[in-house]
């Protein structure tokens, strides 16, 4: 399994934007349901940073680059953006996941 975040700064003019780019991805994924793949994204406090986190479980086959609306969130990133997106590879030290405990 590969794990990479990714995080970025949008100029404030672009928040938005940005965030309307990624419901579109999310609508997406909803739709097309692309095995193997968790994806979360996250705006920061300040409203302006980014993180997004993917697992994938063919660290050789991002299931997002085969989606139009990422290609189109991707295409235009860089210029909304005050700080470009820096891409990290995470090794996982331990996860959990319940989703009772998030329905309580």
């Amino acid at each position: 399994m590969r794990h990479v975040m990714v995080r970025y700064t949008v100029r404030a003019d672009q928040a938005q934007e940005n965030a309307r780019l990624i419901g579109e991805v999310f609508a997406a994924l909803r739709r097309t349901t692309p095995p193997g793949l968790a994806y979360s994204a996250y705006t920061l406090e300040d409203g302006v940073s980014f993180v997004h986190v993917a697992s994938m479980s063919d660290g050789a086959n991002n299931p997002l680059q085969q989606l139009a609306e990422f290609k189109a969130f991707t295409a235009g990133v860089k210029e909304r953006c005050e700080i470009p997106p820096v891409t990290t590879t995470l090794r996982e030290v331990g996860s959990y996941s319940s989703e009772d405990a998030w329905s309580r």
